[in-house]
């Protein structure tokens, strides 16, 4: 997290952009720029998907596989990995957990098994009390290393981006979306009609796989600069706001892309200028969106009345 002091309006100065344009400019964007372009790419990445989960009614699933991440976090603190400052090896390990994850709330909740519902919740707690098992055993076992927090995984660490990062970031972003736009037919498909997707030769399961898995790499690079909390969001929020303002998908998926890219850039902002927290206060801000763009529909529909 931002510590305290890193912005905060002091003495009345804009903050954001003494940060840009003031003296020690430099200083300021070598430290924030790359978290900058790592929240924009999460905002890219997880725009797309966030229309779909919205669509599908799979905002439960994008909670239980997010929270997964806790029982990767606790298996990487186990196995030692991450805790030498290889975060990306911790993140390797996240990944693959929090896709097993996704997994098996496909398998399960497929319809000759558990209610999807079930299938997320019992993942879900099994896998955040595995992760706090995990997470003890390796703090009793440590040798000085520091093991991570429950807090760290909740809300990340803008500070620990690099730009490495931001490299990295967007080329899941890239690759993820190339996937999806390749896939869109079937995707588009699943999401409106499960049921009668294999009549036109789609394959429910595969596409729930695929869907599941990207939902997956989405988290765990969010991990990276504000944790699973505002993973959850950014794959709910942008999609239900864009669908208030328009009934069309080409519309929807562009207002997707473009609030959450205002969420996650106004919600930096406002942590520099108020000395908050990023994590929680993009969350805000994309909740402040979401209100906005209801009251807007309402506005409209008592309009058109």
């Amino acid at each position: 997290m931002v510590d305290a002091g890193v912005g905060g309006g002091v003495g009345g100065h804009v903050r954001t952009i003494e940060y840009l344009f003031g003296p020690d400019a430099d200083v300021y964007r070598s430290l924030f720029l790359p978290a900058v372009l790592v929240a924009c790419a999460i905002a890219a990445l997880s725009s797309a998907l966030s229309v779909v989960v919205v669509l599908k009614r799979m905002s439960f699933i994008g909670q239980g596989v997010s929270h997964a991440a806790f029982g990767g976090v606790g298996l990487a603190a186990v196995l030692g990995v991450g805790m030498a400052g290889d975060s990306w090896g911790m993140l390797a390990v996240v990944a693959g957990f929090c896709v097993l994850a996704a997994i098996a709330i496909a398998l399960l909740s497929d319809r000759r098994g558990e209610r999807e519902d079930t299938a997320i919740a019992v993942v879900l707690v099994a896998s955040m009390a595995l992760g706090a098992l995990l997470l003890h055993s390796a703090r009793l076992g440590s040798s000085g290393a520091r093991v991570p927090s429950f807090e760290d995984v909740l809300f990340g660490s803008v500070l620990a981006v690099r730009w490495g990062d931001a490299v990295a970031a967007w080329s899941v972003a890239v690759v993820v979306s190339v996937v999806l736009w390749m896939w869109r037919r079937p995707v588009l498909m699943w999401a409106f009609d499960e049921g009668a997707a294999p009549a036109f030769g789609v394959r429910a399961t595969g596409v729930r796989l695929l869907m599941m898995s990207m939902l997956a790499v989405a988290i765990v690079v969010s991990m990276k600069l504000a944790g699973v909390v505002l993973a959850s969001a950014l794959l709910v929020i942008p999609g239900a706001s864009a669908l208030r303002l328009s009934a069309r998908l080409a519309p929807v998926f562009a207002w997707s892309a473009v609030l959450s890219i205002l969420g996650v850039a106004g919600g930096l902002a406002a942590s520099f200028e108020l000395d908050t927290p990023p994590g929680p206060t993009m969350v805000m801000v994309l909740v402040l969106i979401y209100v906005m763009c209801a009251l807007w529909s309402f506005m409209r529909r008592r309009a058109a009345s």
